[in-house]
């Protein structure tokens, strides 16, 4: 948000120190099995039963590393989108909160009683964002910190758009999966600003040559501004049954929102599946968590 006086220019834009992640996701990949998991040992982790990906321990809960990589960003204010069973979240960072553990950022909740999708997770956050803007990020993806960092300076909304070859060459991600990535139409506007037009889901294979290999991929790392719960309030459910976030994002710059692209050459990590586990693990071991 920023403000004007009589005669003055328009003030910057207020830092952006809070950020939701949505962990209420019903974890249905984590827990099944893959084919080339089988054989390998059975993952008994109370997270994953739970549907808790970000609880996994992969040296510590990997939340810890997305919290700590969003504190490096500039976020003080954390909001955790959880289900109202998912006690191990708050026992967690309860507990690191009372050891004095937090130092660099709090951490709340917003439950979401139903996994209805994303944009109703968004919605939940409401309250915690009070009127200012906020970045929305997954609980089962660690970001670079610098991508974080681009995406918190700017004065709007807008997106982290990642490089399709940087995500194949730097990421845990195998290539089948990276092809089913959101994909972004984007323009540049009369200021040079890259402006989002468009976000393809599960493009096809017309879709893809269409858009070309250097359309970037969205992995659900936003800033948003306040229009956005609006939006979600009033976005209808897709085809799927769920009230999607890229849904209440059409519908949103339809209101006259824009949604500046980040561009990204950089990996992501993602653990979402059973296979992640142990190269997250691998990636993630030396990295310093600062909570």
């Amino acid at each position: 948000m920023s403000s004007t006086t009589a005669g003055s220019a328009p003030s910057a834009p207020l830092p952006v120190t809070k950020a939701v992640v949505l962990a209420r996701g019903l974890g249905t990949r984590m827990r099944a099995a893959s084919p080339s998991s089988a054989g390998a040992p059975a993952v008994t982790d109370a997270a994953v039963e739970a549907g808790a990906k970000g609880m996994i321990d992969v040296g510590r809960p990997f939340l810890d590393y997305v919290v700590s990589a969003l504190a490096d960003a500039g976020i003080t204010r954390i909001c955790l989108v959880i289900g109202p069973e998912h006690t191990m979240f708050r026992e967690h960072f309860d507990s690191l909160a009372a050891s004095g553990e937090l130092a660099r950022v709090t951490v709340s909740y917003a439950v979401q009683a139903e996994p209805l999708g994303t944009a109703d997770a968004v919605a939940a956050a409401k309250d915690f964002a009070a009127g200012d803007r906020v970045v929305v990020i997954n609980s089962d993806n660690y970001y670079p910190v610098q991508a974080l960092r681009q995406l918190v300076a700017l004065p709007g909304a807008g997106l982290i758009g990642f490089d399709r070859q940087a995500l194949l060459a730097r990421s845990n991600i195998p290539p089948d999966r990276i092809a089913a990535f959101a994909v972004l139409e984007q323009e540049r506007d009369e200021q040079g600003r890259l402006l989002m037009r468009d976000i393809v889901e599960k493009p096809t294979a017309d879709q893809l040559a269409s858009l070309g290999p250097q359309a970037p991929l969205s992995m659900n790392a936003w800033l948003f501004t306040p229009g956005i719960f609006a939006a979600c309030r009033d976005v209808t459910p897709s085809a799927r049954g769920e009230y999607e976030i890229t849904d209440a994002v059409r519908l949103d710059r339809s209101r006259g929102t824009e949604y500046q692209v980040v561009p990204v050459a950089a990996g992501v990590l993602d653990l979402s599946r059973r296979d992640d586990i142990a190269s997250v693990r691998a990636a993630l071991e030396g990295v310093e968590v600062s909570l």
